[in-house]
């Protein structure tokens, strides 16, 4: 069993910053993919953006030259740089891990950390 543990979010006025992080710990495993999503009220969850294990990102385009994400091997951990928020980036964001675990891929999700933009 993999645990992902979020935290970072909070509230912010439009403009502003905040990063997430994302904690994996279990034993026995190595992670493949890590990847942040968000679910605004109302609406789908949507991929925000994806750092695979050759350090590759991908990013909705939304978010693109606002949001970076990275990652440190050592801590099991991916992180998520805000800057320039909008109210429209107001969300549960949730962190998402593609692992090998005793020999099989699994995909397991963080409890969601809220993220709310004021205008």
């Amino acid at each position: 069993q993999v645990q992902l543990v979020e935290s970072g979010g909070g509230l912010v006025q439009a403009g502003g910053s905040l990063r997430l992080s994302c904690a994996a710990s279990g034993s026995s495993f190595s992670i493949n993919a890590m990847a942040w999503y968000r679910q605004a009220p109302g609406k789908q969850r949507e991929l925000v953006a994806v750092i695979k294990s050759d350090d590759t990102t991908t990013y909705t385009d939304s978010v693109k030259g606002r949001f970076t994400i990275s990652r440190d091997n050592a801590k099991n951990t991916v992180y998520l740089q805000m800057n320039s928020l909008k109210p429209e980036d107001t969300a549960v964001y949730y962190c998402k891990a593609n692992v090998n675990w005793l020999g099989s891929q699994y995909n397991y999700w963080g409890q969601g950390t809220q993220v709310t933009v004021s205008s």
